[in-house]
C-alpha cells in the first residue's frame, strides 16, 4: 500500500449517508477518512443554497449539479423513459432535492426490525433521528424531536395561507382523518396538515448533508479536516471500482484530474453513492456472475440480488382552479415551498393504520396542484451494467406499473381521495374547481387508466436495489451494511432499504448512514478496550 494514499476508511459519496459517516468516524481524531465526491462543493451557489430554487432544480437537471442520464423505456407507460439522475455535488441528492423531511413510520421500521434485528427497531430509529436533528417548529409531542443535532429542520410556514387551510380542511372532510400538526410524531402519522418539515436552516436556506456534516467546523471548503480531524474530501473525483486482495476490499480506483489513481484502506471501504452504488459493485466483480462474465469482469462474488428489487414511489397529479385572492405561500416566507399536504392510508381499507398515500400541495399562478404519491408499490425494477466501461451508463429499468395492483391503487386514490377532496373544496370555496382530471375521466375506468399513464411523472425515491437482508432473502448487505461474500466492504445509503419507506427517502439514508457509522464506532471501541486489556495482562 502507498503510505501517502492510505487511510483507515475510504467513503465514496457525500450524500446523507456518506457525509454523516465521514463526520462520525473522524470524531475520533485518531481515525483517518478519505471521501471521494464526483462533483464539486457548490454549497455557496445561489441555486443550491436558496430554497426557492428547490422545485426548479428538480425539474431542470442542470449538468452543473446532476448526473446526466436516462432510464430504459417503461413498458407499463407506453414506452416512455425518464431521467436517471441524482445530485453530482457535495451533499449528493440532499443538495438538489425538494427538501421534505419525512421519517419512515413505526409500521415500516417494525418490518425492518423483524428482518434485521433490534438495531433497526422503531425506538432506536427515533432515538437516532433525535440525535441527528435540530428541530425548529411546533409539535404536540416535544419528546418526538431532537433539538441539538446537526441537521436543521424547519417547520414551515409559521402562518399558513388560506389556500393551505382550505386544502387541509377539504382533505380532513374527504378522508375522515383529522388535521394534524406534526406528521413525524409517531403518534400522528396520518392526516392532513398545513406545515411541512423541511431541510432548512432557521433563515430558510437549504440544509444538506454537506452543510450539516461537512461544514466549516468540520473541514475547509477545499476538503481538509480542521481542528486535527483526519478527514480528506477529494472533489471532482469519480470512483471507478473497488480494489480487492482475494475477497478483501483494500481500496478504490478513481478518476481525478484526468488520471486514474488508487487509494487504500486499512479497515473498510464504504460505498454511499446512491443510485450509482450497484454499478460500482458490479464493475468490481460483485453481482450476477453471468452478467459480469459477459462484460469481461472477474467475479469476486456471485450475487444475483445486486441491482434487483428496485422500488420507486409512483407520482401523478391533480390540478385545481383557486380563488385569485388566495396566495399559495405567505409573502414573508417564500421558502415554505408547499401549500399543505397529507399522509393517508390506502382507500381500499387494507392496512388502515398505515401510510400508503402522500399528497403534496403546490400552488402557483391561480392554480393548486396536488402531487399524488403511492407509497406501497408492488412493482419492481432492476439495474444492470452494459459493459465493464465505468463511463457507460447503466440500464435502469424502474418497472413502473409492471404490477397491475399499482395501477388499481392509483385509480382508487383518484376515485376516493381526489374526487372527494374536489367536492369538499368546492363546498368550502366555489372558486376551487377540479380542472384535471375531470370528473368524467375519474368516473370512467378506461379513461382514468389512460390519464394515469399519460400524466405519470418520475420520482427520485429509488430504493432497495442493494437490499439489507440475509442472502437467502434477496440481500446484498447484512444488518450492518457489510456486503455479503466479501470482507471489509460496506454499502450505506438508500439502496439498502429492506422494505419500502412510506415517505421521502433522504431521512432513511441519514438513518442508515448514522446507524452503520455508530456500529463501526462501537466495534472500534471494543477492539481498543480488548487491546488495552491484552497489553495490561502482558505487563
Amino acid at each position: 500500500m502507498k503510505k501517502n494514499l492510505t487511510y483507515d476508511y475510504i467513503v465514496v459519496g457525500t450524500g446523507p449517508a456518506g457525509a454523516v459517516i465521514a463526520k462520525t468516524l473522524t470524531d475520533d481524531k485518531r481515525t483517518s477518512v478519505l471521501v471521494l465526491e464526483s462533483g464539486g462543493n457548490h454549497d455557496q451557489d445561489i441555486p443550491i443554497k436558496d430554497s426557492t430554487f428547490a422545485l426548479e432544480l428538480e425539474e431542470n437537471y442542470s449538468p452543473n449539479y446532476f448526473w446526466q442520464g436516462e432510464g430504459v423505456p417503461q413498458e407499463g407507460l407506453d414506452g416512455r423513459s425518464f431521467e436517471w439522475t441524482t445530485g453530482r455535488l457535495s451533499g449528493g441528492g440532499s443538495s438538489i432535492n425538494g427538501e421534505q423531511y419525512v421519517r419512515p413510520t413505526a409500521a415500516v421500521l417494525k418490518k425492518w426490525e423483524r428482518l434485521l434485528g433490534p438495531i433497526w427497531s422503531p425506538d432506536k430509529a427515533i432515538r437516532r433521528f433525535k440525535q441527528l436533528e435540530k428541530f425548529d417548529g411546533s409539535t404536540t409531542n416535544m419528546a418526538a424531536h431532537g433539538y441539538k443535532g446537526r441537521i436543521s429542520i424547519r417547520q414551515a410556514p409559521e402562518d399558513p395561507t388560506p389556500m393551505a387551510q382550505k386544502l387541509a380542511t377539504a382533505i380532513e372532510r374527504a378522508s375522515g382523518y383529522p388535521i394534524i400538526l406534526d406528521y413525524n410524531d409517531p403518534d400522528t402519522p396520518l392526516g392532513s396538515f398545513t406545515r411541512w418539515q423541511l431541510y432548512q436552516q432557521p433563515d430558510g436556506l437549504r440544509e444538506s448533508s454537506s452543510t450539516a456534516f461537512l461544514s466549516a467546523d468540520i473541514m475547509t471548503p477545499s476538503g481538509r479536516g480542521v481542528n486535527n480531524r483526519k478527514l480528506t474530501v477529494l472533489f471532482r473525483t469519480t470512483a471507478l471500482r473497488i480494489l480487492f486482495s482475494g475477497n478483501h476490499a483494500i481500496g478504490v480506483e478513481f478518476l481525478k484530474d484526468g488520471k486514474c489513481t488508487r487509494a487504500y484502506s486499512r479497515k473498510k471501504v464504504i460505498i454511499s453513492a446512491g443510485i450509482n452504488s450497484p454499478q460500482i459493485l458490479m464493475l468490481s466483480g460483485i453481482g450476477p456472475a453471468n452478467m459480469l462474465k459477459k462484460a469481461g469482469i472477474p467475479v469476486i462474488f456471485n450475487n444475483p440480488n445486486v441491482g434487483q428489487r428496485l422500488k420507486n414511489h409512483t407520482l401523478n397529479f391533480a390540478v385545481f382552479a383557486t380563488n385569485p385572492n388566495d396566495r399559495p405561500l405567505p409573502s414573508q416566507d417564500p421558502n415554505a415551498l408547499y401549500t399543505g399536504g397529507a399522509f393517508l392510508p390506502d382507500p381500499s381499507g387494507n392496512h388502515p393504520g398505515e401510510r400508503a398515500v402522500q399528497l403534496l400541495g403546490i400552488g402557483s399562478n391561480g392554480q393548486l396542484t396536488i402531487a399524488i404519491l403511492y407509497l406501497r408499490p408492488k412493482s419492481k425494477g432492476n439495474i444492470r451494467i452494459q459493459s465493464k466501461d465505468p463511463l457507460n451508463i447503466v440500464l435502469a429499468d424502474e418497472g413502473f406499473l409492471s404490477d397491475p395492483d399499482d395501477m388499481e391503487a392509483v385509480k382508487r386514490i383518484y376515485r376516493t381521495y381526489i374526487k372527494n377532496i374536489a367536492l369538499e373544496l368546492s363546498q368550502i370555496d366555489p372558486s376551487y374547481q377540479l380542472l384535471s382530471p375531470t370528473f368524467d375521466i375519474i368516473d370512467d375506468d378506461d379513461k382514468l387508466g389512460e390519464y394515469i399513464i399519460e400524466n405519470f411523472d418520475h420520482n427520485h425515491h429509488q430504493q432497495g436495489f442493494l437490499r439489507m437482508a440475509p442472502l437467502s432473502k434477496g440481500g446484498v448487505v447484512d444488518r450492518r451494511g457489510n456486503v455479503h461474500g466479501v470482507k471489509n466492504l460496506i454499502v450505506a445509503d438508500a439502496s439498502n432499504v429492506p422494505f419500502t419507506v412510506d415517505g421521502n427517502t433522504s431521512s432513511a439514508a441519514y438513518l442508515i448512514g448514522y446507524t452503520i457509522a455508530k456500529q463501526l464506532c462501537i466495534k472500534t471501541n471494543r477492539q481498543k478496550k480488548q487491546r488495552a486489556r491484552t497489553e495490561y495482562a502482558q505487563e
